[in-house]
């Protein structure tokens, strides 16, 4: 049985008029996780959104850095190496590939906190097999490249 995940998605904008005109209606939702939380969302800023409240756009490369974080920590733990920090730090590039506009490359810089003693090496290994088994970047069109740095947790920050 396949795990099922809802949300609901309401045009809060409606609110501030009817969408007549695209240069002026207004591009903010509200959508509401099955059993979690409301998001205050909109359109990018440079398509007129509210660069107060998150984005589509936004989500998505935060959907693959979460889900390459908790598949790394969870194979890591699996594998015996200690981790004692992860930090990503995201970057989605919205660009035409073959005459479409989508997000065209998401690249992940994760810094990684091993603990004093870890297996670098096997560590490091574990970036690919957790790509590999990201069920977010496998469902997606976008080349998601990662470049990990890599430190132990016995050195200056």
């Amino acid at each position: 049985m396949a795990d099922i995940f809802r949300c609901r998605l309401n045009w809060s904008g409606a609110a501030g008029g009817p969408a007549v005109e695209a240069t002026t209606f207004s591009r903010d939702l509200n959508v509401a996780f099955e059993g979690g939380p409301a998001l205050a969302m909109s359109a990018a800023p440079g398509y007129r959104g509210d660069p107060s409240r998150a984005n589509p756009e936004q989500l998505l490369v935060a959907s693959l850095s979460a889900c390459q974080a908790l598949t790394y920590l969870y194979l890591a733990a699996r594998a015996g190496v200690g981790i004692a920090g992860y930090t990503d730090e995201a970057e989605g590039r919205l660009g035409l590939v073959e005459g479409r506009l989508r997000l065209s490359r998401v690249t992940l810089r994760p810094t990684i906190v091993l603990v004093p003693g870890a297996d670098e090496a096997r560590a490091r290994a574990l970036v690919e097999q957790a790509h590999g088994d990201c069920f977010i970047a496998n469902s997606v069109l976008t080349a998601v490249v990662i470049e990990p740095t890599f430190r132990s947790s016995s050195a200056s920050a």
